[in-house]
């Protein structure tokens, strides 16, 4: 039996905050005990907001903390031509679709719904599904945008790819869950049935940024041998799309843990974009890596 692969897979868009550090301490500390292996990959697939100096700062916190790391590191900037593989292979079993609708558009047509007395659906996360083109622009207007330099989104065709999916494989979509799950209490593996169709038309790729964070993911653990994706509670829905991706393109199947998050004074999940206290400020005021384990119930 093969030795389980752990990985931490940050994106240095913005310095590592406390929620990085329970992550990566939980794989290295799990890939340690159960005599696995630890991987860093570096999601930089946003090449306008991650930058070489994020991704040093990056190392050297998590140096800091204690951690070590096979190398070569993966970066998926430099992965982007297989990415383009998988997005064919969609493409030739019809489940994509190019998207011209701004957000702007998408924004009004659902608050115009929604001011009319319509449910519309939104996503686990609360974002409100995209609507087909069709459903705000005419077909002239849309393909005046596909001959034209306007931008564009290469979404996954959800109904489609079910369709698809219940042609080869009846039975239920389902993932091995070993973690926490959503209700924060530790339990043993179970199998989890998930429906993808709740996340509607997810990005696969933009006009301007080649892959998205589900094909990218899902591509790279399959590559890289991850035999176990330890990750945050707020990734436990979007495992369905996962599980849908690796299904449609014959990827293999890791367990799943999902670990309870580490929330601010608010209440609220720490994120670098409400300027959550970062590793390197707390460095700054004579904090040790000891300390971070400690403060985090790791010893």
């Amino acid at each position: 039996m093969s030795s389980p692969v752990f990985r931490f897979a940050p994106s240095p868009n913005g310095h590592l905050h406390l929620g990085h550090a329970y992550s990566a301490l939980l794989n290295f500390e799990a890939a340690r005990r159960l005599g696995g292996r630890f991987l860093l990959r570096v999601e930089d697939i946003d090449r306008t907001r991650c930058t070489p100096e994020l991704e040093a700062a990056m190392m050297e916190d998590l140096h800091w903390l204690g951690l070590d790391w096979e190398t070569p590191v993966l970066r998926q900037s430099e992965r982007f031509a297989a990415y383009q593989t998988h997005l064919d292979t969609l493409t030739r079993l019809g489940l994509v679709t190019k998207s011209v609708l701004t957000r702007s558009e998408i924004k009004r047509f659902v608050v115009e719904q929604e001011q009319g007395g319509h449910v519309w659906p939104r996503d686990p996360d609360g974002a409100p599904l995209v609507p087909k083109d069709t459903a705000i622009l005419s077909r002239d207007v849309i393909a005046e945008r596909l001959e034209s330099e306007a931008n564009f989104a290469l979404r996954l065709d959800m109904a489609k790819a079910l369709d698809l999916l219940r042609e080869v494989r009846p039975e239920r979509l389902t993932w091995q869950e070993g973690g926490a799950g959503p209700d924060g209490l530790q339990q043993a593996v179970k199998t989890v049935s998930c429906d993808p169709s709740v996340w509607g038309d997810v990005v696969l790729a933009r006009k301007d940024t080649p892959t998205s964070y589900h094909l990218s993911v899902v591509a790279d653990d399959a590559l890289q041998g991850v035999s176990d994706v330890l990750r945050g509670q707020d990734l436990y829905a979007a495992t369905g799309v996962h599980r849908l991706l690796q299904t449609l393109l014959g990827l293999p199947e890791p367990l799943y843990r999902h670990h309870p998050l580490i929330l601010g004074d608010d209440g609220r999940k720490l994120s670098k974009s409400t300027g959550s206290t970062s590793l390197r400020a707390l460095r700054a005021d004579g904090v040790t890596g000891a300390d971070i384990r400690k403060r985090l119930g790791l010893g």
